[in-house]
């Protein structure tokens, strides 16, 4: 693969991350239209923050390399979240079901990252680029383990 070859198939795969990202922040919008639970609104709201902060990092090591950064979200982000709306309106949304949706996306964007950072045509030469992508799958990891934690906390009140 030839050098512009390689930092074009960098800039697809960070956009990816970024498209990703921006699946997680309207899944985590959704979440707070879906509960009235203000400790978990806020939640949601810091993983939004989370999510667009990973964006803009994404988007200027992008710039850095040449690239355009994408905008919008991957095509199963949108089936998965029209789902979603299908699935709300014909189930009443509880907080064990929010937080289950939540948790699913979480493995979702954690599968994207150890993707990126596993493919083999990958070779990321820059450090940065490699402790950039790290350090949002380790918060990822961190925000996957907290929400499942808050899931099974609730299905243990149950």
């Amino acid at each position: 693969m030839g050098t512009l070859q390689h930092i074009q198939h960098q800039i697809s795969a960070l956009n990816d991350l970024i498209k990703i990202n921006n699946d997680r922040i309207a899944g985590y919008q959704k979440a707070v239209e879906g509960t009235d639970d203000t400790g978990l609104k806020t939640v949601f709201e810091g993983y939004i923050d989370q999510s667009n902060g990973y964006v803009n990092e994404l988007n200027d090591y992008i710039h850095h390399l040449g690239g355009s950064p994408a905008d919008g979200t991957t095509l199963s982000g949108k089936f998965y979240h029209a789902w979603m709306d299908v699935k709300a309106a014909f189930t009443k949304k509880d907080n064990h079901s929010v937080l289950s949706d939540c948790e699913y996306g979480e493995d979702v964007a954690k599968s994207a990252y150890r993707k990126a950072l596993d493919d083999k045509e990958l070779i990321w030469e820059d450090a940065k680029v490699v402790a950039l992508l790290n350090n949002h799958l380790n918060g990822l990891k961190i925000s996957h383990d907290a929400i499942k934690a808050l899931r099974d906390s609730l299905k243990q009140e149950a």
